[in-house]
């Protein structure tokens, strides 16, 4: 596949992965953890996978600047000048503000695709050749393009974006214009939306030119962009981060789903299916974990289980765990901590992390 000098890709990378406690912490989040125990970390899989689209020095990591450190110790490849730390979290919006300047200064006929470190695709063939079409598409068409799975059940944990099934392009035809977004419906109207039928998850991957997102951050998110406008000139010298600093300590708290892609009017979705997960819970890696006869899903090598089904089990490599009469639980230990929780209070994690915060203090989490 040919590899284009105007091809860029921005990796977000600065999630704490709450859900993913008691493995993932604030300290070493998920997407710097071996989760799939390949030998590679969840953001290295992720850089590789885009070498293969745009040169390693066209990618660009965002993260939080307590990783900067394990960004550069986990990807050699890249310089440091390719690693943008954000002093504080705001969201999407301003991360995918700011890639979109230090690029611009580098290459204002770029082509990006944006994409979260922290996800798995089981086909990387059929993953490069859709980004490699929507980029093709983007290159030459003022639309902002992100990417939709088909959905396989009424999942209320991911959003949802609804296509005019009467308006698809016929050069691509799994391109099909954008009608709405919705964010994480309850189970009855997530339901409706598989009956329908004309509904993709969201799989909060963009693809579009530089030109295009500028232009949608000038019309619908004019105050974040005009921030980091500022900016042309200093970033990649040694003022970036005093003005970074600056800039997100007055910058809007926004996602880019909200701030420009349910506002814009040139969205388009392609339908693809290259074995995606968002890998947001214990229960999307369950999914797609090895099973034993019993249904289990166990990481650990000293790990004994009775009449025990359909649970997700991490241990210490070499830990003795017995269990006995579990079914579709969650027993995950690291370090100092242990979780045993049912699979169906999944979402319950972030709380229990927010309660350990508070009781217990910082070092558990």
């Amino acid at each position: 596949m040919e590899v284009q000098k105007n091809r860029y890709c921005v990796i977000m990378a600065g999630g704490v992965g709450a859900r993913f406690w008691p493995m993932s912490k604030t300290s070493r989040p998920k997407q710097f953890l071996d989760i799939l125990g390949v030998g590679k970390t969840l953001l290295q899989m992720t850089f590789d996978r885009f070498t293969r689209l745009c040169p390693p020095e066209n990618i660009y990591i965002v993260t939080n600047e307590i990783y900067r450190d394990q960004v550069m110790e986990q990807l050699p490849a890249i310089s440091a000048n390719q690693v943008l730390c954000e002093p504080a979290r705001r969201n999407t919006a301003p991360c995918v503000a700011y890639a979109n300047h230090v690029i611009m200064q580098q290459n204002p006929d770029a082509t990006i695709v944006v994409a979260p470190s922290d996800h798995i695709i089981l086909k990387e063939d059929v993953f490069a050749e859709n980004v490699a079409d929507a980029m093709q598409v983007a290159e030459t068409n003022d639309w902002l393009i992100t990417l939709g799975i088909e959905p396989s059940r009424p999942d209320t944990g991911y959003g949802y974006i609804q296509f005019l099934d009467d308006q698809v392009v016929d050069a691509v035809p799994k391109l099909k214009k954008v009608k709405t977004f919705t964010e994480k419906p309850n189970l009855t109207i997530a339901q409706s939306f598989l009956a329908s039928g004309d509904f993709l998850w969201n799989a909060g991957i963009f693809i579009w030119s530089l030109k295009s997102i500028n232009s949608a951050f000038e019309q619908h998110l004019p105050e974040v962009n005009d921030l980091f406008k500022e900016g042309i000139g200093i970033y990649s010298t040694p003022k970036e981060a005093d003005f970074i600093k600056q800039t997100y300590s007055v910058c809007r708290n926004i996602s880019i789903d909200y701030g420009v892609m349910e506002k814009a009017d040139n969205v388009y979705v392609m339908s693809v299916d290259f074995g995606w997960s968002d890998l947001g819970t214990w229960g999307s890696l369950y999914e797609i974990r090895k099973k034993d006869d019993n249904l289990n899903a166990i990481v650990g090598n000293n790990v004994l289980a009775y009449e025990t089904r359909g649970c997700i089990v991490n241990m210490p490599k070499d830990k003795l765990v017995v269990l006995q009469g579990l079914n579709d639980y969650i027993v995950v230990e690291d370090d100092n901590a242990l979780l045993i929780c049912r699979k169906e209070d999944e979402q319950h994690i972030r709380q229990f992390v927010n309660d350990i915060k508070v009781e217990k203090g910082e070092k558990y989490i």
